[in-house]
């Protein structure tokens, strides 16, 4: 049969024929996977309104096609040559009131729009209140009432994150109530002058680690409010990191989580880290993520709101099945680093791992500051710019911001994203199926380490044994290095041992003459 002639609640692409989607945080990690897997998997829809803003001078246009040049886009380029034309940038910018869109574009967004997907957000764990407020929170509220003036909308998915609820040690796919009131919270973030706002911030988040967490559980209680005019999803994404298969294996734009702390140790940067070694790592490959988010609206689609008014609730994570501690990742990118290594190591990828914050601080200082500053000492003899303390100080910020996270555990339950998965109609099986059960996580990681080489770094794999001479070069150099200092503390304990000896004969012979 031909998937044309299929009903919508019997096929994910004939569900999404001919509509149009809205999506912010287009040019993020998530959105770019988000659109790529549109257009390809379901190649019928109308178009897809891209919510941007200018930046830097460069205006939407621009970033646009700057992001669809990009290696990334290259299978859907080669299968739909001609992908771009449904892609409709939108002047507008989340941080602003009411999303800055100006009234013709909002009048052709309610007028067309039958699918909303909010993805856009601020994930920095240091950003102020305010603009967490602005980013996460008031953006959520603005496409609530843009979602409920929209004449065709089915199902608006919002993108939370699975640490919304941090102050819980277990967190089931539900909406949780919390005493804070997000409506006055905006209005504090709008007009509290920000130094004050910043010395009231740790008070007024009471038990959540940081704004981020704080500010996007605010958001999920602002689509809970809203669900009685909209048909409401939200997602709950874990840790999200590179792909898996798709559009290819191990691509990642970004830093952030555990391929960070790969690239970090495999080149050298990262020595030690403060983290609890039996905590659990809960990722989720970005390809699969989108998958799930793709079947959500789906599924939420298919019933009206007065069928159904209740807010579906997914946590996407993977513990539950995947279990992996940060520690083992960790040594398998050790692993792997030594048979695909990154190029120009600073040193010898080795990392120590410890629980106590004071041997952390200490090892710190010894790995990471005295390096650094002996380094940058070198390049300013030589004429170059130092910049081996500022990185450090970069790398060290980096982990602070996730000590939370590291020596913390949560179980989160997952049924209804597992159900997501396996309750497929049979012809959308092969496009958005995965199957979970059986994942090779050392493959997996395998791939991610060679997908930040050639996508984050921007290696070649033809590279590759130069790297590895470089990388035995950087392990003889360690070695020699620690048997360096062993011989100079044992000469130490030798030399004080030996003084020692020396006072104390003195000792016996003036304790003689005085006898």
């Amino acid at each position: 049969m031909n998937v044309l002639t299929l009903k919508p609640e019997n096929s994910i692409p004939v569900f999404y024929a001919g509509r149009s989607i809205f999506i912010t945080g287009a040019t993020g990690f998530m959105g770019k996977v988000l659109i790529e897997k549109l257009l390809r998997s379901c190649p019928d829809i109308q178009e897809i309104f891209l919510l941007m803003r200018p930046k830097k001078g460069i205006s939407i246009d621009d970033r646009l096609r700057k992001m669809l040049a990009t290696p990334f886009f290259d299978r859907i380029r080669k299968e739909r040559p001609n992908f771009a034309d449904k892609l409709i940038p939108v002047t507008g910018d989340v941080g602003a009131e009411s999303l800055g869109l100006s009234p013709l574009e909002r009048k052709v967004l309610v007028e067309r729009v039958s699918i909303v997907f909010h993805v856009a957000a601020n994930v920095r764990f240091d950003d102020s209140l305010k603009n967490a407020t602005f980013v996460n929170t008031r953006s959520t509220r603005d496409i609530c009432i843009l979602g409920s003036q929209m004449k065709k909308l089915v199902a608006l998915v919002h993108v939370s994150t699975s640490y919304s609820q941090a102050d819980k040690p277990c967190v089931e796919e539900k909406i949780y109530p919390i005493d804070v009131d997000w409506k006055k919270t905006i209005k504090i973030a709008e007009n509290v002058d920000d130094h004050v706002l910043r010395i009231l911030t740790p008070k007024y988040m009471d038990s959540f680690p940081n704004t981020y967490t704080f500010t996007k559980r605010l958001a999920e209680q602002v689509v809970n409010d809203y669900s009685e005019s909209i048909p409401s999803v939200i997602f709950r994404p874990s840790i999200v990191i590179s792909t898996l298969y798709e559009p290819v294996e191990g691509w990642i734009d970004n830093f952030n989580g555990p391929v960070g702390m790969l690239v970090g140790g495999g080149k050298g940067l990262l020595r030690v880290i403060h983290l609890d070694t039996k905590i659990i790592s809960d990722f989720i490959p970005v390809d699969v993520a989108i998958k799930a988010m793709l079947i959500a609206a789906w599924k939420r689609g298919l019933q009206t709101i007065t069928r159904d008014p209740s807010v579906h609730v997914y946590n996407c994570c993977s513990a539950e099945v995947k279990a992996v501690s940060t520690s083992e990742v960790i040594e398998m990118g050790l692993k792997v680093n030594k048979e695909i290594p990154l190029e120009g190591v600073l040193w010898f990828p080795s990392v120590t791992i410890t629980k106590n914050k004071t041997l952390f601080y200490f090892l710190m200082i010894i790995y990471h500051l005295l390096p650094a500053y002996f380094i940058d000492g070198l390049l300013k003899t030589t004429g170059k710019k130092p910049m081996l303390v500022r990185i450090q100080r970069k790398v060290y910020n980096a982990i602070s911001s996730l000590e939370y996270f590291l020596m913390n555990v949560w179980k989160f339950k997952n049924k209804n994203f597992l159900d997501l998965l396996e309750n497929l109609p049979p012809n959308d099986v092969a496009d958005f199926g995965y199957a979970y059960f059986s994942l090779d996580i050392s493959e997996y990681f395998r791939n991610c380490i060679i997908g930040a080489k050639k996508y984050l770094l921007g290696e070649k794999m033809e590279n590759l044994e130069e790297a590895k001479i470089h990388y035995e070069r950087m392990r003889w150099i360690d070695k020699i290095v620690k048997g360096w200092f062993i011989v100079f503390v044992s000469w130490l304990i030798f030399k004080i041992g030996a003084i020692n000896y020396l006072f104390r004969i003195i000792q016996d012979i003036l304790d003689i003459f005085q006898a």
